[in-house]
């Protein structure tokens, strides 16, 4: 995967507690947040769990797919000025989100409870097309956001971590 292809995400550890995400465009354009407190020890481990759901399931029309296709990161939030979501990325912030529950309360997600909720949403929207995960693919999901996790843990305060998502 060429670098000139792919979405440069990058996760500055702060020597202040502040961390920043900052993502660079396969055209050369760049689009970043800090967080502060409690969000700069939220945000980093949410947006590698993004990475992580999102390369090994497939999503390429979710969060980092929708930054490297233009999305500023500002525009994932009210007043929506993209608009809503697509579908495929509100499945894979429920996914996420599930992977983010567990990591708070210490209880593994099932394949069956993700699907359970990826099918109610998929229900209440009128969607047809909806995917399903296994427990391989939990799994899968899990030993990367690990790997990540491990690779953040070890980020010294001042330094950054980058990874390439293929656009």
């Amino acid at each position: 995967m060429s670098k000139a292809q792919s979405l440069t995400i990058r996760i500055k550890k702060g020597k202040d507690g502040r961390t920043a995400l900052s993502c660079i465009r396969p055209d050369g354009t760049t689009t970043w947040q800090r967080q502060e407190g409690g969000q700069a020890t939220f945000f980093p481990r949410h947006d590698l769990t993004h990475y992580a759901v999102e390369t090994t399931l497939g999503f390429r029309d979710s969060f980092y797919g929708l930054v490297a296709s233009g999305w500023e990161l500002t525009d994932f939030g009210s007043p929506w000025p993209k608009g809503p979501l697509p579908p495929n990325a509100n499945i894979s912030e429920l996914i996420v989100g599930a992977f983010d529950l567990e990591r708070r309360i210490g209880e593994l997600a099932t394949a069956e409870e993700i699907n359970q909720k990826v099918g109610e949403y998929c229900r209440e929207h009128s969607l047809t097309d909806c995917p399903q995960v296994t427990e391989g693919d939990v799994a899968r999901v899990r030993a990367k956001r690990a790997e990540l996790f491990a690779k953040w843990e070890s980020v010294k305060p001042g330094e950054s971590l980058e990874i390439l998502f293929e656009a």
